[in-house]
């Protein structure tokens, strides 16, 4: 017996069904190394794996999601009080707030796939750009907007001939092809971007074998949060890794600021003499950037000397 007097039938069966179906993934396209820092910042604790040529994988360690499919908005959900609530979000909401997260801090997009047992479906979140999604019913129906397929097809740089006619296959009705299957194609289409998933990492598959599967992957790592000292320092280790690096820290970043200190004491000096407001302003400044070089390069010369480092 539930609010309002209605009778439920009691079917352990069928609720514990729903909830081990629940599953959900993250391709990112970038390689494990540069997605490494940015999924440090979700704080949450992820098995990283590689995916193919220049794309990765995260599946989540834990299932922060409700684990009785969704709610009422955009299907025939449970309402927010219905069996198995635990006052989280859906999966895919979850899944495409992670997507948006990533997305926004790096310059790589990231596609979430999900599935909860009634629906499947993707978000693909690229930068500051509004994300693109569909949604198919458990039975294969579409259930999105055939204009998505092409936005999604558009931002991943996909063949718009070949690759959109396979894609543009899946928004149509197939009594063959159920919501897993349909995710498959996706990936199938993706192969020619050169996504090429790890054995077990498949549609439909609850997050326990997700999780299973990518643990079992050679190169599989955990990604978790350590903080906010190591997030940045990791961060830090991120851009003097990029091409950036050479002029942050190290001997052409110590020349930099020995030359914007030599620069600046004579330019702030002249500006002194002249009483000229603005080039004594000129030479604080790069009398500043010089020193904080310095300083810098001394800081994290002395953490790598500490952490057994550079």
């Amino acid at each position: 017996m539930v609010g309002g007097g209605h009778t439920v039938m009691n079917c352990p069966s069928v609720c514990s069904m729903t909830a081990a179906s629940v599953g959900a993934l993250l391709l990112c396209r970038a390689d494990p190394e540069t997605v490494r820092p940015v999924a440090r910042l979700l704080q949450e604790r992820m098995l990283l794996t590689p995916a193919g040529d220049g794309w990765s994988a995260l599946v989540p360690d834990r299932k922060p999601w409700r684990h009785d499919g969704h709610d009422g908005n955009g299907g025939a959900g449970h309402g927010s009080g219905g069996p198995g609530h635990t006052g989280a979000e859906p999966v895919d909401r979850v899944l495409g707030g992670w997507a948006t997260a990533l997305a926004v801090g790096s310059t790589w997009p990231v596609l979430a796939l999900w599935w909860d047992g009634e629906r499947s479906g993707f978000t693909l979140a690229a930068g500051f750009r509004r994300p693109v999604g569909y949604i198919w019913l458990a039975d294969g129906t579409p259930a999105g907007e055939d204009e998505a397929m092409r936005t999604f097809a558009a931002r991943l740089g996909l063949d718009p001939v070949l690759d959109l006619q396979a894609l543009e296959a899946l928004t149509q009705q197939d009594p063959e092809a159920d919501a897993d299957a349909r995710l498959r194609g996706l990936l199938a289409v993706l192969t020619r971007a050169g996504v090429s998933m790890p054995p077990g990492l498949t549609p439909g598959e609850p997050a326990d074998r997700l999780r299973a599967a990518a643990g079992a992957h050679r190169e599989a790592e955990v990604i978790e949060w350590a903080g906010w000292r190591d997030a940045v320092r990791v961060e830090l280790d991120a851009v003097e890794s990029g091409s950036l690096g050479p002029w942050i820290i190290g001997p052409r970043a110590r020349a930099v600021a020995a030359v914007q200190v030599a620069a600046g004491l004579p330019l702030a000096l002249w500006g002194a003499r002249r009483r000229s407001g603005g080039w004594i302003a000129a030479g604080l400044v790069l009398l500043a950037q010089g020193a904080l070089g310095f300083a810098y390069n001394r800081f994290r010369h002395e953490a790598g000397d500490a952490g057994g480092g550079r």
